[in-house]
């Protein structure tokens, strides 16, 4: 008798507690919202985490709530926005669009080493050996993490062992900022045209010894700037986009590009203008890099 009365008292709990669950999802029960999936159907399913949600299903969500807005996801095409924005009755909405871009130009060719790295070959590992041996402490290790972490295939590595990034391609998903032991990469505006690919905080032309590109804080460019556009911050040149000042594709009263003046006199190419194809283009003073062969190491 007393394991037949322990089987009922545990199967009327069991039934109890079903009971209880059954009756609580159906008063706690939300219904979704039966437009979820087929908006989420029209997002490029990327997951780049680009327009601020970790999952396209996440942004989904937001937009049939009506927390954002379809421009918000730059990654879809024009046309996948303006459906979007028709289905759920609402506007388009304008979002800039951002990419990758790397403060490093020392490939090989124009940057030196001062000791050879013998290990795991990832820039992770290699910065905790001294830095990683390159002449300059800042610069790229040129061993691919960040291409590796690109899920999208818009970093690839050049012959010189330095990252390109293909600017179409780029989500602004911000997998190689997090990689890279230099914090050498950050997720910047397109429009932002004027740039600085160098991070190195010292100053003097005994640098070029080292890195044939690096910035030596002459602060021509900011000398040169219109209206505070740049000024000079722990020997490197800091742009402020928030000056207001014009970048786009026309002539001003300098004879420069927009605001392109500021890159014409530096000697090393250390500020360069990217246009709306993603090019970089560099001043008129900068020196012209001929060497394509990698050069030597060099002892410390």
């Amino acid at each position: 008798m007393t394991i037949l009365t322990a089987i009922g008292v545990i199967g009327g709990l069991t039934f109890l507690l079903a009971s209880l669950l059954l009756l609580a999802s159906r008063k706690l029960r939300v219904d979704e919202d039966p437009r979820l999936d087929l908006v989420e159907q029209m997002l490029p399913n990327n997951n780049c985490g680009a327009c601020g949600y970790p999952s396209c299903h996440l942004f989904a969500e937001a937009l049939v709530s009506g927390d954002v807005l379809p421009g918000k996801c730059t990654v879809s095409s024009d046309q996948g926005r303006r459906q979007i924005a028709a289905f759920l009755n609402v506007e388009e909405g304008v979002q800039e669009r951002r990419v990758a871009r790397l403060a490093c130009a020392g490939g090989t060719n124009v940057s030196r080493r001062r000791a050879s790295y013998s290990g795991t070959e990832t820039c992770g590992a290699a910065a905790q050996v001294a830095g990683g041996g390159k002449g300059c402490f800042w610069g790229c290790l040129g061993l691919g993490d960040c291409e590796r972490a690109c899920d999208f295939d818009a970093i690839v590595m050049n012959k010189h062992q330095l990252p390109v990034v293909n600017e179409v391609l780029c989500t602004a998903c911000g997998d190689c900022v997090e990689v890279c032991p230099k914090d050498l990469f950050s997720l910047e505006l397109v429009n932002h045209h004027l740039w600085v690919p160098c991070k190195n905080l010292e100053q003097g032309d005994q640098l070029l010894d080292d890195c044939a590109v690096a910035c030596t804080a002459c602060g021509r460019c900011a000398q040169d700037a219109p209206g505070g556009l740049i000024t000079m911050d722990n020997n490197l040149p800091v742009i402020h986009y928030d000056k207001g000042h014009d970048f786009s594709p026309s002539e001003d009263a300098a004879g420069g590009l927009g605001s392109r003046v500021a890159i014409e006199r530096c000697p090393t190419g250390a500020i360069v203008w990217i246009d709306d194809q993603g090019r970089i283009c560099k001043g008129a003073a900068s020196k012209k890099i001929l060497r394509q062969a990698a050069l030597p190491t060099a002892p410390s």
